[in-house]
């Protein structure tokens, strides 16, 4: 099957391919990578930094699985196999991402990549010297069987990797090409090169996509020393790890040993991480901080608390509807839901008045449509989808609803009961009557105390106009479940990724409608609208500045209008404590603190 495989790859239409001048040693989405060729290290790392000690990583949950390319994994994988917080310890790509730019790649397993100016192919060029941690070669027989494994066992969004390449080729000894078809777009060839690699020869394609927990072979820096099902895995450095002295990684994966502990629910891991087990805590709550960090360890200096400060626009989180269901696919029914979340009260009395609103998909930054007129280009994109974003979305001066802080102000109140009643929704004996003729309310799933707490105010508010909501408290692998199902009315989540200044393909398994009803897609809400669809297009496929600019604006016009998710409140900082035997590197990049460049610091 392999060889058919590859055979049929090799004999599809060609497109035709205008090499560069020659290889070069990093690509970006646009623009120039930052970093010339022969750059000794990412300037947020410490190329001197010392190896050896321990770590020890906490996380709420459980697991019982190594491979995070199946279906399967969606739910229960050991963290750390890929991990965009741990780093990637077992498989690796072929180019590197740095995290203080928006969206620049280095080499890593590919030591140099041949693109042409129309993005049309990429050819990358394998390091010599990369190897995989049982010490045989990395070849371009590995990049093709990752492939074909992907597309027929993986999962989204690696098993939808092969609809978007025309042919893939072994053009070398160390090079493989991937000739792109007309649904790529312009940030595909960067999404190929951060793809993980898979050996070929320590996989069994037949049995792919069941769960293992047998230890795997990778090309990454650590190779799994001990796995306790669903409490623990340990990772120790490889000492020969082949890549420990090329630019994109000088300074990384300092500790010999990386253990990563499971806890049932946070306060246990806050108490794990007092008594010393845990090495590091991240707490983004400011009054729990205030509260509860002030323990011995912290006041004698042993453990150190920190704020970091990102360069990237928060994390939307909130209260997120799933519009596949009749009761939440009204967007006038969702605009007034989205009204009654009291963030003044929230901020004042749950937060101690440190956070501000989120309204905006891209806040703080050029992307972000609030106070922004749109633009010509904007204008031009949305004509064919008319009524779809709000007047005062389109100049610029949308505000989410300002309340009194009292937790009743009936002004916004009054603002929302109209606009479900221009619904056709009445006020019937104290109870919301949906045009249905049934009462309205919905269920809130829950997990942990914070959204409990966060999903009793926003109760509290709603049945002030008579609508009854139930909040459910699940544990976090219940909620992942119903979450891959989408079997759930509300819960409290994110979208489902990190803030970027650099959105691109992921927006499609996030708001695209191909992803709306594909199990384990990040489009929890369901959204399934051409015109988000054409936006996500545009943006792809956005040759300058200022064309990409306007179509991630027009996105964000659309999401706001749409009102799938009643955003809540942010904090730009990062806050992470962390016990005073760690170093690290002075520099915070774009992406916040990065833990593979921390270290152990000498006795």
């Amino acid at each position: 099957m392999y060889l058919s495989f590859c055979a049929a790859l090799a004999f599809l239409p060609a497109v035709a391919v205008q090499a560069t001048a020659e290889p070069v040693h990093a690509i970006a989405m646009q623009g120039e990578p930052a970093l010339q060729d022969g750059f000794r290290s990412f300037p947020y790392a410490n190329p001197d930094a010392p190896k050896g000690g321990d770590i020890t990583h906490c996380v709420v949950g459980s697991f019982d699985n190594l491979n995070p390319f199946i279906i399967k994994s969606l739910r229960t994988t050991a963290r750390g196999m890929i991990d965009t917080i741990f780093g990637n310890l077992v498989f690796e790509p072929l180019m590197q991402r740095s995290a203080d730019e928006a969206f620049s790649l280095y080499g890593l397993l590919a030591k140099t990549a041949d693109m042409p100016a129309d993005r049309s192919s990429i050819e990358f060029h394998l390091d010599p010297n990369a190897k995989w941690s049982d010490g045989k070669p990395i070849t371009p027989e590995d990049v093709l069987f990752t492939y074909e494994v992907y597309t027929e066992k993986g999962r989204p969004p690696y098993s939808d990797r092969m609809k978007r390449v025309e042919k893939l080729e072994k053009t070398g000894e160390r090079s493989v090409r991937f000739t792109f078809n007309d649904k790529a777009d312009r940030e595909f060839p960067l999404i190929i090169a951060m793809t993980p690699i898979l050996p070929k020869h320590a996989f069994d394609k037949d049995t792919f996509d069941q769960t293992t927990l047998k230890p795997l072979i990778g090309s990454g820096p650590y190779r799994v020393a001990q796995v306790v099902p669903g409490q623990r895995i340990i990772f120790e450095r490889n000492p020969d790890y082949w890549a420990r002295n090329i630019p994109a990684k000088r300074g990384f994966d300092n500790f010999d040993r990386i253990t990563i502990e499971y806890f049932l629910n946070a306060n246990a891991q806050f108490e794990a991480f007092k008594k010393g087990i845990c090495s590091t805590f991240a707490e983004a709550d400011p009054v729990k901080r205030e509260r509860s960090f002030d323990f011995p360890a912290l006041k004698s200096g042993k453990v150190i608390a920190e704020t970091f400060e990102t360069g990237l626009p928060p994390v939307v989180t909130g209260f997120l509807f799933n519009t596949r269901l009749p009761k939440f696919s009204d967007p006038v029914v969702r605009r007034a839901l989205a009204m009654l979340y009291d963030f003044e009260w929230a901020n004042k009395n749950m937060f101690a008045g440190q956070y501000q609103r989120t309204a905006s998909y891209w806040q703080g930054s050029e992307l972000s449509a609030l106070g922004q007129p749109a633009s010509a280009v904007e204008t031009a994109l949305l004509a064919p989808f008319p009524g779809k974003v709000l007047p005062e979305v389109m100049d610029g001066t949308y505000k989410p609803p300002v309340t009194d802080g009292s937790g009743r102000d009936r002004k916004v109140l009054k603002a929302a009961f109209e606009l479900l009643k221009s619904a056709g929704y009445s006020l019937q004996n104290g109870r919301m009557i949906g045009p249905d003729g049934q009462p309205f309310g919905f269920e809130i799933l829950t997990a942990s105390q914070s959204e409990e707490r966060l999903a009793a105010l926003y109760q509290r508010t709603l049945q002030k106009i008579g609508i009854e909501v139930v909040i459910r408290a699940l544990e976090a692998d219940q909620i992942q479940a119903r979450k891959q199902r989408f079997d759930f009315e509300v819960l409290i989540g994110t979208t489902g990724f990190q803030g970027t200044l650099s959105p691109g393909i992921e927006l499609i398994f996030r708001w695209g409608s191909e992803s709306a009803n594909t199990e384990g897609s990040f489009n929890l809400a369901g959204v399934a609208d051409p015109a988000v669809d054409a936006m996500i297009d545009a943006m792809l496929n956005a040759r300058d500045k200022e064309a990409y600019v306007a179509a991630v604006r027009a996105l964000d016009r659309l999401l706001i209008s749409g009102a799938y998710i009643v955003p809540m409140q942010h904090n730009t900082q990062q806050f992470l404590a962390y016990w005073s035997d760690l170093a690290h590197p002075a520099k915070t990049p774009i992406f916040g603190y990065q833990l593979p460049t921390w270290w152990h610091k000498a006795e």
